[in-house]
């Protein structure tokens, strides 16, 4: 197993849309292959941060399964103009 760790910076003031629409994204990214399950955590010390720990089987689900997807398209739609700057993503074993 994979874990996917995301720290995301979303632009002040838009965590509440960022919330919304990552309602809609989660279900994007739940149906890929490989998927495991995920966690949307927001930082308590800093507004308008968060990580996002998304569990996998292996690190091609995610880098070419999921990031090379029709899918991820959508889910670029729904959240990637959040994003300042964008996010680091790291994997981990």
């Amino acid at each position: 197993m994979i874990l996917e760790v995301a720290t995301l910076n979303i632009k002040v003031g838009f965590s509440a849309e960022f919330e919304a629409s990552f309602q809609k994204a989660e279900k994007i990214i739940s149906s890929m292959k490989g998927y495991i399950s995920h966690q949307l955590k927001k930082c308590i010390e800093q507004d308008d941060k968060y990580i996002l720990l998304v569990n996998w089987e292996t690190i091609e689900n995610h880098q070419i399964g999921f990031r090379k997807s029709e899918e991820y398209q959508e889910w670029k739609i729904l959240l990637h103009h959040f994003y300042e700057p964008f996010p680091t993503v790291e994997h981990y074993v």
